[in-house]
């Protein structure tokens, strides 16, 4: 029995960060601006690299899985 992950915290939390990025956007500095551009670009590769970790132990977990069907196979 599969029970889904809630992941509504996450999803609040990303949506406020976002906004608040959006509202920082706007302003005159130039710095301020900058460090926005920089912040969302480490945030997309920061979901980048957990995606990549996510596929990469899904592989591992189905590898696992065969590696014991084999082993009660025996």
């Amino acid at each position: 029995m599969f029970i889904k992950e809630d992941h509504s915290f996450r999803e609040i939390r990303e949506k406020s960060v976002l906004q608040w990025l959006d509202e920082m956007s706007r302003k005159d500095d130039i710095e301020v601006r900058g460090g926005v551009r920089a912040t969302t670009e480490h945030i997309e590769s920061l979901k980048k690299e957990i995606a990549q970790l996510m596929k990469s132990n899904e592989v591992k977990d189905t590898y696992l899985r065969k590696l014991k069907t084999q082993g009660t196979k025996t």
